[in-house]
Protein backbone atom coordinates (compact mmCIF):
# COMPACT_ATOMS: atom_id res chain seq x y z
CA UNK A 1 0.00 0.00 0.00
CA UNK A 2 1.77 3.04 -1.12
CA UNK A 3 0.73 7.00 -1.06
CA UNK A 4 2.67 9.82 -1.53
CA UNK A 5 2.26 12.73 0.70
CA UNK A 6 2.96 16.14 -0.68
CA UNK A 7 3.36 19.11 2.05
CA UNK A 8 5.47 18.11 5.04
CA UNK A 9 4.87 20.53 7.66
CA UNK A 10 4.09 19.45 10.97
CA UNK A 11 0.69 18.11 10.15
CA UNK A 12 1.93 16.51 7.12
CA UNK A 13 5.00 15.21 8.60
CA UNK A 14 3.00 12.75 11.14
CA UNK A 15 0.59 11.95 8.71
CA UNK A 16 3.77 10.61 6.97
CA UNK A 17 4.81 9.11 10.26
CA UNK A 18 1.68 7.52 11.28
CA UNK A 19 1.07 5.91 7.90
CA UNK A 20 4.34 4.77 7.58
CA UNK A 21 4.46 3.34 11.26
CA UNK A 22 0.86 1.41 10.24
CA UNK A 23 2.62 -0.40 7.47
CA UNK A 24 2.27 1.79 4.68
CA UNK A 25 4.85 2.86 2.16
CA UNK A 26 4.91 6.78 1.96
CA UNK A 27 6.46 8.48 -1.04
CA UNK A 28 7.04 12.26 0.25
CA UNK A 29 7.82 15.90 -1.13
CA UNK A 30 8.34 19.61 0.04
CA UNK A 31 9.49 22.21 -1.90
CA UNK A 32 12.50 22.58 1.52
CA UNK A 33 15.07 20.79 1.96
CA UNK A 34 15.00 20.86 5.52
CA UNK A 35 11.46 19.14 5.68
CA UNK A 36 12.78 16.51 3.45
CA UNK A 37 15.65 16.46 5.50
CA UNK A 38 13.47 15.92 8.71
CA UNK A 39 11.52 12.86 7.42
CA UNK A 40 14.08 11.00 5.40
CA UNK A 41 15.40 8.36 7.67
CA UNK A 42 12.04 7.79 8.77
CA UNK A 43 10.85 3.77 7.90
CA UNK A 44 8.75 3.27 5.24
CA UNK A 45 9.01 6.87 4.00
CA UNK A 46 11.36 8.63 0.72
CA UNK A 47 11.75 11.94 0.32
CA UNK A 48 11.77 13.12 -3.20
CA UNK A 49 13.01 16.67 -3.97
CA UNK A 50 11.18 16.62 -6.99
CA UNK A 51 7.53 16.59 -7.41
CA UNK A 52 8.28 14.19 -10.91
CA UNK A 53 10.04 11.85 -9.14
CA UNK A 54 7.63 11.52 -6.33
CA UNK A 55 4.55 10.33 -8.94
CA UNK A 56 7.31 7.94 -10.72
CA UNK A 57 7.89 6.27 -7.59
CA UNK A 58 4.06 5.31 -7.06
CA UNK A 59 2.16 2.50 -9.00
CA UNK A 60 -1.48 2.99 -10.39
CA UNK A 61 -3.83 4.33 -9.75
CA UNK A 62 -1.65 6.82 -7.60
CA UNK A 63 -3.15 8.24 -4.28
CA UNK A 64 -1.68 11.73 -3.98
CA UNK A 65 -2.15 13.48 -0.49
CA UNK A 66 -1.83 17.41 -0.64
CA UNK A 67 -1.17 18.94 2.83
CA UNK A 68 -0.34 22.32 1.85
CA UNK A 69 -2.08 26.06 3.58
CA UNK A 70 -5.03 26.66 2.09
CA UNK A 71 -5.50 28.71 -1.43
CA UNK A 72 -3.21 30.19 -4.50
CA UNK A 73 -0.50 27.13 -2.77
CA UNK A 74 -2.60 24.79 -2.95
CA UNK A 75 -4.22 25.38 -6.21
CA UNK A 76 -0.35 25.79 -7.85
CA UNK A 77 -0.24 22.30 -6.27
CA UNK A 78 -2.89 20.44 -7.96
CA UNK A 79 -2.86 21.96 -11.28
CA UNK A 80 0.81 21.27 -11.39
CA UNK A 81 0.50 17.16 -9.90
CA UNK A 82 -2.75 17.01 -12.51
CA UNK A 83 0.03 17.23 -15.49
CA UNK A 84 2.06 14.92 -13.67
CA UNK A 85 -0.53 12.29 -13.10
CA UNK A 86 -2.48 9.86 -15.65
CA UNK A 87 -6.08 8.86 -15.74
CA UNK A 88 -8.11 7.18 -12.74
CA UNK A 89 -5.23 8.39 -10.34
CA UNK A 90 -6.74 10.27 -7.08
CA UNK A 91 -5.74 13.43 -5.55
CA UNK A 92 -6.71 14.79 -2.27
CA UNK A 93 -6.16 18.16 -0.52
CA UNK A 94 -6.06 17.64 3.40
CA UNK A 95 -5.64 21.52 4.05
CA UNK A 96 -8.39 23.47 5.67
CA UNK A 97 -9.89 25.02 2.20
CA UNK A 98 -13.02 26.67 1.30
CA UNK A 99 -15.27 23.72 0.01
CA UNK A 100 -16.77 26.41 -2.93
CA UNK A 101 -12.95 25.79 -4.28
CA UNK A 102 -13.54 21.97 -3.45
CA UNK A 103 -16.12 21.54 -5.30
CA UNK A 104 -14.85 23.69 -8.02
CA UNK A 105 -11.66 21.64 -7.99
CA UNK A 106 -12.61 18.53 -8.01
CA UNK A 107 -15.03 19.30 -11.29
CA UNK A 108 -12.03 20.02 -13.03
CA UNK A 109 -9.75 17.69 -11.99
CA UNK A 110 -12.92 15.26 -12.93
CA UNK A 111 -12.54 16.59 -16.57
CA UNK A 112 -9.38 15.19 -17.02
CA UNK A 113 -10.12 11.98 -15.65
CA UNK A 114 -8.58 12.46 -12.09
CA UNK A 115 -10.27 11.70 -8.71
CA UNK A 116 -10.75 14.27 -6.17
CA UNK A 117 -11.35 14.01 -2.62
CA UNK A 118 -11.74 17.08 0.06
CA UNK A 119 -10.41 15.82 3.54
CA UNK A 120 -10.93 17.91 6.59
CA UNK A 121 -8.24 16.59 9.17
CA UNK A 122 -8.36 17.13 12.77
CA UNK A 123 -6.14 16.08 15.06
CA UNK A 124 -3.54 19.01 15.73
CA UNK A 125 -0.36 17.48 17.14
CA UNK A 126 -1.39 14.90 18.82
CA UNK A 127 -2.53 13.09 15.46
CA UNK A 128 0.65 11.65 15.11
CA UNK A 129 -0.15 9.35 18.41
CA UNK A 130 -3.93 9.18 18.68
CA UNK A 131 -5.04 9.77 15.31
CA UNK A 132 -6.85 12.06 13.63
CA UNK A 133 -10.65 12.48 12.87
CA UNK A 134 -10.88 12.86 8.70
CA UNK A 135 -13.66 13.88 7.24
CA UNK A 136 -13.69 13.07 3.64
CA UNK A 137 -15.81 14.14 0.48
CA UNK A 138 -16.05 12.83 -3.34
CA UNK A 139 -17.36 10.06 -5.55
CA UNK A 140 -17.99 7.03 -3.73
CA UNK A 141 -15.99 5.19 -6.64
CA UNK A 142 -13.27 7.93 -5.61
CA UNK A 143 -13.72 7.74 -2.16
CA UNK A 144 -12.55 4.08 -2.00
CA UNK A 145 -9.36 4.37 -3.39
CA UNK A 146 -8.61 6.55 0.23
CA UNK A 147 -10.49 4.14 2.23
CA UNK A 148 -7.54 1.74 3.25
CA UNK A 149 -5.26 5.29 4.56
CA UNK A 150 -8.14 6.77 6.42
CA UNK A 151 -8.19 3.86 8.28
CA UNK A 152 -4.41 3.99 9.04
CA UNK A 153 -4.70 7.72 10.12
CA UNK A 154 -7.61 7.64 12.20
CA UNK A 155 -7.82 6.38 15.66
CA UNK A 156 -8.82 3.01 14.31
CA UNK A 157 -10.03 1.69 11.52
CA UNK A 158 -13.98 1.82 11.81
CA UNK A 159 -13.90 4.75 13.60
CA UNK A 160 -12.58 8.58 13.75
CA UNK A 161 -13.29 8.77 9.53
CA UNK A 162 -16.78 9.55 7.20
CA UNK A 163 -16.93 9.76 3.98
CA UNK A 164 -19.01 12.81 4.44
CA UNK A 165 -20.81 12.90 0.62
CA UNK A 166 -19.94 14.27 -2.37
CA UNK A 167 -16.97 16.85 -3.51
CA UNK A 168 -16.84 19.70 -1.24
CA UNK A 169 -18.90 17.99 1.93
CA UNK A 170 -15.63 16.94 3.07
CA UNK A 171 -14.12 20.50 3.79
CA UNK A 172 -18.22 21.88 4.64
CA UNK A 173 -17.97 19.34 7.65
CA UNK A 174 -14.65 20.28 9.05
CA UNK A 175 -15.49 24.13 8.90
CA UNK A 176 -18.74 23.72 10.32
CA UNK A 177 -16.18 21.62 12.84
CA UNK A 178 -13.97 24.18 13.35
CA UNK A 179 -17.08 27.00 13.96
CA UNK A 180 -17.96 24.61 16.56
CA UNK A 181 -14.65 24.68 18.38
CA UNK A 182 -14.84 28.87 18.07
CA UNK A 183 -17.51 28.79 19.96
CA UNK A 184 -16.44 26.00 22.72
CA UNK A 185 -13.32 27.90 23.42
CA UNK A 186 -14.80 30.90 23.92
CA UNK A 187 -17.39 29.79 26.23
CA UNK A 188 -14.31 28.09 28.53
CA UNK A 189 -12.52 30.82 28.39
CA UNK A 190 -15.40 33.46 29.08
CA UNK A 191 -16.59 31.09 32.26
CA UNK A 192 -12.91 30.61 33.65
CA UNK A 193 -12.03 34.71 33.40
CA UNK A 194 -15.33 35.44 35.04
CA UNK A 195 -13.93 32.82 38.23
CA UNK A 196 -10.91 34.42 37.74
CA UNK A 197 -12.04 37.37 38.24
CA UNK A 198 -14.20 36.61 41.64
CA UNK A 199 -10.95 37.49 43.97
CA UNK A 200 -12.43 36.59 47.40
CA UNK A 201 -13.00 32.96 46.43
CA UNK A 202 -9.41 32.64 45.42
CA UNK A 203 -11.03 29.69 42.82
CA UNK A 204 -8.36 27.12 41.89
CA UNK A 205 -8.73 27.12 38.16
CA UNK A 206 -6.69 24.29 37.65
CA UNK A 207 -8.30 21.64 39.82
CA UNK A 208 -11.83 22.83 39.31
CA UNK A 209 -10.97 22.24 35.33
CA UNK A 210 -9.70 18.70 36.48
CA UNK A 211 -12.67 17.97 38.34
CA UNK A 212 -14.83 18.67 35.02
CA UNK A 213 -13.19 16.54 32.94
CA UNK A 214 -14.47 13.39 35.20
CA UNK A 215 -18.37 13.33 34.68
CA UNK A 216 -19.53 16.93 34.00
CA UNK A 217 -21.50 17.30 30.61
CA UNK A 218 -18.82 19.92 30.01
CA UNK A 219 -15.95 17.48 29.70
CA UNK A 220 -14.14 17.54 26.46
CA UNK A 221 -10.68 17.56 24.67
CA UNK A 222 -10.63 21.39 24.71
CA UNK A 223 -11.16 21.00 28.60
CA UNK A 224 -8.61 18.52 28.65
CA UNK A 225 -5.92 20.40 27.55
CA UNK A 226 -6.50 23.54 29.25
CA UNK A 227 -6.73 21.59 32.52
CA UNK A 228 -3.24 20.74 31.67
CA UNK A 229 -2.22 23.69 31.15
CA UNK A 230 -3.17 25.47 34.02
CA UNK A 231 -1.36 22.90 35.97
CA UNK A 232 1.66 25.03 35.28
CA UNK A 233 0.47 28.55 36.24
CA UNK A 234 -2.87 30.20 36.01
CA UNK A 235 -2.08 33.73 35.49
CA UNK A 236 -0.53 33.44 31.95
CA UNK A 237 1.30 36.50 32.36
CA UNK A 238 3.92 35.80 29.10
CA UNK A 239 1.01 34.96 26.55
CA UNK A 240 -0.33 38.15 24.70
CA UNK A 241 -3.87 38.43 24.56
CA UNK A 242 -4.19 37.98 20.59
CA UNK A 243 -6.53 34.88 19.56
CA UNK A 244 -5.81 34.60 15.21
CA UNK A 245 -8.38 33.17 12.95
CA UNK A 246 -7.61 31.31 10.21
CA UNK A 247 -10.69 31.59 7.72
CA UNK A 248 -12.49 28.61 8.63
CA UNK A 249 -14.51 30.46 11.42
CA UNK A 250 -14.95 33.87 8.50
CA UNK A 251 -16.46 31.05 6.19
CA UNK A 252 -19.01 29.50 8.76
CA UNK A 253 -19.95 32.91 9.72
CA UNK A 254 -20.71 33.82 5.91
CA UNK A 255 -22.62 30.31 5.06
CA UNK A 256 -25.05 30.93 8.22
CA UNK A 257 -26.39 34.24 7.17
CA UNK A 258 -26.30 33.15 3.43
CA UNK A 259 -28.62 29.87 4.67
CA UNK A 260 -30.18 32.60 6.94
CA UNK A 261 -29.41 29.46 9.63
CA UNK A 262 -29.13 31.39 13.00
CA UNK A 263 -25.53 30.84 14.52
CA UNK A 264 -24.94 33.80 17.03
CA UNK A 265 -22.96 31.75 19.38
CA UNK A 266 -20.09 30.94 16.70
CA UNK A 267 -20.35 34.58 14.81
CA UNK A 268 -19.37 36.10 18.33
CA UNK A 269 -16.80 34.10 18.78
CA UNK A 270 -15.26 35.36 15.35
CA UNK A 271 -15.78 38.62 16.39
CA UNK A 272 -14.03 37.97 19.88
CA UNK A 273 -10.87 37.01 18.05
CA UNK A 274 -11.05 40.12 15.75
CA UNK A 275 -11.20 42.26 19.09
CA UNK A 276 -8.16 40.58 20.45
CA UNK A 277 -6.61 41.59 17.32
CA UNK A 278 -7.13 45.07 18.15
CA UNK A 279 -9.82 45.72 15.22
CA UNK A 280 -11.94 47.28 18.09
CA UNK A 281 -9.28 49.57 19.27
CA UNK A 282 -10.72 52.18 17.09
CA UNK A 283 -14.54 51.60 17.65
CA UNK A 284 -13.60 51.50 21.72
CA UNK A 285 -11.61 54.93 21.41
CA UNK A 286 -14.88 56.60 19.53
CA UNK A 287 -17.10 54.95 22.14
CA UNK A 288 -14.89 56.27 25.05
CA UNK A 289 -15.19 60.04 23.21
CA UNK A 290 -19.57 59.42 22.82
CA UNK A 291 -19.73 58.48 26.35
CA UNK A 292 -17.06 61.52 27.84
CA UNK A 293 -19.23 63.99 24.97
CA UNK A 294 -22.91 63.29 26.74
CA UNK A 295 -22.01 62.48 30.37
CA UNK A 296 -18.89 64.03 30.71
CA UNK A 297 -16.43 60.38 32.15
CA UNK A 298 -13.17 60.80 32.15
CA UNK A 299 -11.05 59.22 29.14
CA UNK A 300 -7.83 57.19 30.02
CA UNK A 301 -4.68 57.93 28.34
CA UNK A 302 -2.89 55.40 26.35
CA UNK A 303 -0.42 53.34 28.44
CA UNK A 304 3.52 54.35 27.19
CA UNK A 305 5.17 51.96 25.50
Amino acid sequence: MQIGMVGLGRMGANMARRMARKGARVAAFDSNPAARSAIAQESGITAHAELTALVAALPAPRVVWVMLPSGETTEQALQTLAKLLAKGDVLIDGGNANYKDSRRRAEWLNERGLGFVDAGVSGGVWGLENGYALMLGGAKDVVVNVEPFAKLLAPAPDRGWIHCGPAGSGHYVKMIHNGIEYGMMQAYAEGLSMMKAKSEFDLDLAAITEMWRHGSVVRSWLLDLTAEFLKNGQTLESISPVVADSGEGRWTAIEAIELGVPAPVMSLALMARFASQGRDDYGSKLLAMMRAGFGGHAVQPTKPK
